[in-house]
């Protein structure tokens, strides 16, 4: 495994896209995409790989699109 914990992981389809959420006054949230989570092999938890780290603190998790 590297050391930013990606090995095994390339070509393999995320179960979760992690977002950063920020409220707007009068309007939707703003979710922007700042990582991806993917199961431990024992499906007792995630590993999540964050390009960036949100400002409110809140992270939400969502299944990929179909694409």
């Amino acid at each position: 495994m590297t050391n930013d914990g990606t090995a095994g992981k390339s070509g393999k389809r995320p179960s979760f896209i992690a977002f950063s959420v920020r409220e707007r006054e009068g309007g939707k949230p703003k979710f922007t995409e700042i990582g991806v989570a993917f199961p431990h092999k024992d499906g007792k938890g995630f590993d999540i790989l964050c390009d960036a780290l949100p400002l409110s603190g809140r992270i939400t998790l969502r299944t990929p699109d179909a694409k």
